[in-house]
């Protein structure tokens, strides 16, 4: 018979091997300090416009590791409504959308505020709006009754089900949230990106609520590094990261809720994690920043709705070749208006001519434009993690 972590007679004394972390601890931490660092020596648009960036990929990245997918446009235009920021024409979110946003924002803009149960309970509220999850009634905004049975974590066909975990009972819950929230709270001497990996595990295996456990926790992690970092802006997705690691991230989780309170392993898988995800962070903003300086740089061209919607399209990499015709397509003008489109922006040292003319004459921007914007950014260089 299986026994479970929670089940051992020292739980929740976790054990870490210190030495074997410290190293990896220290690489970690290096990348995320040189992170900070530059992105600190951007102005505020940018830092705002890589925040909005990085939130939207953590929301729809979490979200996805559920098997949820959410629509980009709306979790993008609740976020920089909330945040102030300036994007245009803001698309309407749902529900659903507006919820995982508020949950977000909390942890992450209100890091220095005390972690509690009235404030997971609303982080939960605000996950299952509706009070269901999918078709099934659930309990929302309380701890969770184990009224169908005990909490599994399960895979497979109906009837042939493999059981990956068995969390503590219901009549066990608040108690272990008591134990886990004081903890959160507590100003012990410990490197905050230590806690953060053991505030996930320590959640998840309490699995405290009917569902959203996985998002909550990822949350959870969030907030903790945001304290580790003592800034609400977010220029990395940690959730992205485990996505991409998803396999190796539920292969850790069920072995060390399987195994004893040596729980090295899983900070060493973590911390590689995090790292990776701090790597993964300078290309995916590159972008991002590059297009911001762009119209930065053009903040003061006279440009029509058309010729910035055709701009930010080159910006976020157009397909093929722009031409006239393809500009009057997607614009839904006519051809002489998108010549005349094109024309302006030639004039105004945007765009350019490609050597090619006649029938096939087309369009892209000049070099000068991109390079300048990416150089702002100067990310060129990576420190490569230990991928455990």
């Amino acid at each position: 018979m299986t026994t479970y972590i929670h089940e051992r007679r020292k739980w929740p004394r976790f054990h870490l091997d210190q030495e074997k972390l410290a190293s990896l601890l220290a690489a970690v931490r290096h990348l995320q300090g040189r992170l900070l660092g530059r992105m600190e020596g951007l102005g505020f648009s940018l830092r705002a416009q890589a925040t909005l960036q990085s939130l939207t990929e953590e929301i729809l990245k979490s979200n996805e590791i559920e098997g949820e997918k959410l629509d980009r446009d709306q979790v993008r235009s609740s976020i920089a409504r909330r945040l102030g920021i300036d994007i245009g024409a803001l698309t309407p979110a749902d529900r659903n959308v507006e919820g995982v946003v508020e949950m977000m924002l909390d942890a992450t803009q209100k890091y220095t505020e005390p972690l509690t149960k009235a404030r997971l309970f609303a982080w939960h509220a605000a996950l299952f709006p509706t009070g269901y999850s999918g078709m099934l009634k659930i309990t929302v905004g309380a701890w969770r009754k184990d009224a169908a049975g005990p909490m599994q974590v399960v895979s497979g066909p109906i009837g042939r089900e493999k059981v990956h975990y068995e969390a503590p009972p219901a009549s066990r819950v608040d108690e272990e949230m008591r134990a886990l929230l004081r903890w959160s709270n507590d100003a012990e001497d410990m490197d905050l990106v230590l806690k953060a990996g053991i505030a996930h595990l320590w959640f998840v295996t309490i699995h405290p609520f009917d569902d959203g456990n996985g998002r909550i926790a990822r949350a959870l992690t969030d907030l903790m590094l945001a304290r580790s970092e003592q800034s609400s802006q977010r220029f990395y997705s940690m959730s992205a990261q485990i996505r991409e690691e998803r396999n190796e991230y539920y292969k850790l989780l069920e072995g060390t809720q399987k195994g004893d309170l040596d729980i090295t392993p899983w900070m060493e898988w973590f911390l590689g994690c995090l790292g990776r995800a701090f790597e993964g962070a300078q290309a995916e903003l590159t972008a991002v920043l590059a297009k911001a300086q762009f119209w930065e740089h053009h903040r003061t061209a006279a440009l029509n709705d058309r010729q910035q919607m055709m701009l930010n399209k080159l910006l976020d990499g157009f397909e093929g070749k722009l031409t006239s015709s393809k500009w009057a397509k997607i614009a839904a003008c006519s051809a002489d208006t998108a010549l005349r489109d094109i024309e302006g922006l030639i004039a105004a040292s945007i765009l350019k001519r490609d050597s090619a003319g006649g029938r096939s004459t087309s369009y892209s921007l000049i070099d000068e434009n991109v390079a300048a914007a990416t150089d702002k950014t100067g990310w060129h260089d990576r420190r490569e993690l230990p991928n455990h």
